[in-house]
């Protein structure tokens, strides 16, 4: 891992730990409760050696993160990248405790990595990776303990891996172990779709409290993965009009718009965005100075930091992605009357997604796609609710306000559990 790697992901544990540090202020967090929250109930790591195509062995380093489980059990993605760190993981951990705790589900807050390069490595290898890694955590996660899910460069394939192999250990299936897996073994048919859906569930409803309208707003989507893509398609039927896309390759852009299924096909033929027909090709980075109401980062964390945060010329900034807004540039954008709708509510359609799974999981229930989507909808105009009017009556920034609910909700939780013995 290099040194710049290392710095910028101290940064987003530093950025969690502010985060929390301001929200304890805001509500008169007991200090003993404060400290606690700080840092991880516990942290794993573990070496995962891995049989290679060519016969050698290869030993990846991964992480698993239970942050709180106050209100349940840990719940969290796993992540295959090159930069995974211990603090990134942990980080990520304590996000997504209070990410349910915002949505009102019952779980804690969970995260887990292996650093290394899926691009590189071959089906085979990747099923021997997940495999093996599975076997290390199998006292660590379960359905009552910590329930796993894709994130970053994993997807259902990962999870029924991930699914056999803790099953075959037990001796009996055990769906509900994880989420984000295939239908056929008891996955949600919505989940795919789930994150960027929740997403425009809490635009469409800040959008109606600003009084902004939809047919004459323009937005623009910074990483085009599985959530960037979802929220592109939906939010553009709800009337506002997509004039710039990037992903991992670049960047186009057309102040006319440009069509979103048109866009999407284009991605799933080539794998980029890049060279889309009559879009220009621009930088990576010139996206976020785009004259615009809307702004979904959908990336990876801190793309939003002091350096750009003053060229952001939207309205709401809609964060898709987990930590992609460093709090420096938080503080220009609160400055300049950029509303951003922070990622634990911006992007909590996807653990409450994963939680309706669990429960068709656990309670061996069948719902339809439309029931299912009804329940979000719910949950999610029930967040936006409470946080705008956290935000309202503390007269502080939407992230403040969401930290606020959130883990105001978990501190009862752990006042109420005291700590024994």
């Amino acid at each position: 891992m290099s040194a710049e790697a290392h710095v910028q992901a101290r940064s987003v544990l530093d950025s969690a730990r502010e985060q929390l540090d301001r929200a304890a202020t805001l509500i008169n967090l007991p200090p003993g409760i404060h400290e606690r929250f700080r840092e991880p109930k516990r942290v794993l790591t573990v070496g995962i050696p891995t049989t290679m195509d060519d016969g050698s062995i290869r030993t990846f380093t991964g992480y698993r993160s239970q942050h709180n489980m106050d209100r349940g059990p840990a719940k969290g993605g796993i992540r295959y990248h090159p930069q995974v760190t211990i603090e990134e993981v942990i980080a990520l951990s304590m996000w997504m405790t209070w990410k349910c705790a915002l949505v009102d589900i019952p779980y804690g807050g969970g995260k887990g990595g292996v650093v290394c390069d899926p691009g590189t490595m071959s089906d085979r290898e990747l099923e021997n990776l997940t495999r093996r890694f599975v076997s290390e955590l199998i006292g660590m996660i379960g359905p009552e303990r910590d329930i796993p899910a894709p994130d970053v460069n994993t997807n259902e394939r990962v999870m029924a891996w991930l699914m056999d192999t803790y099953s075959m250990q037990k001796g009996y299936p055990q769906p509900a172990v994880v989420t984000g897996k295939p239908v056929a073994l008891g996955g949600s048919t919505e989940r795919g779709p789930a994150t960027g859906r929740g997403c425009v569930f809490t635009i469409r409803e800040i959008m109606r409290r600003l009084d902004m309208a939809p047919d004459q707003s323009r937005f623009v989507v910074q990483g085009f993965g599985n959530a960037g893509r979802a929220a592109a398609h939906l939010l553009a039927e709800l009337g506002p009009t997509l004039i710039a896309v990037s992903d991992s390759s670049g960047a186009i852009f057309n102040e006319r718009g440009v069509d979103v299924q048109a866009i999407l096909a284009h991605k799933a033929e080539t794998g980029s965005v890049v060279g889309f027909p009559g879009a220009d090709e621009i930088s990576q980075e010139d996206i976020f100075g785009i004259d615009c109401e809307i702004l979904i980062p959908a990336a990876l964390e801190d793309a939003i930091h002091e350096d750009n945060a003053g060229e952001i010329k939207a309205r709401i900034i809609a964060e898709a992605a987990n930590g992609p807004t460093t709090p420096a540039a938080e503080e220009i954008l609160n400055e300049g009357g950029v509303m951003v709708l922070p990622d634990i509510l911006a992007n909590a359609g996807g653990v409450a997604m994963s939680y309706f799974e669990w429960a068709q999981d656990v309670q061996k229930l069948i719902w339809t796609g439309d029931q299912i989507n009804e329940r979000l909808e719910r949950v999610m105009v029930r967040a936006v609710n409470e946080v705008y009017e956290m935000h309202q009556r503390l007269d502080c920034s939407m992230r403040d306000a969401a930290m606020a609910v959130a883990v105001g909700r978990v501190a009862e939780a752990a006042q109420w559990r005291g700590i024994t013995p």
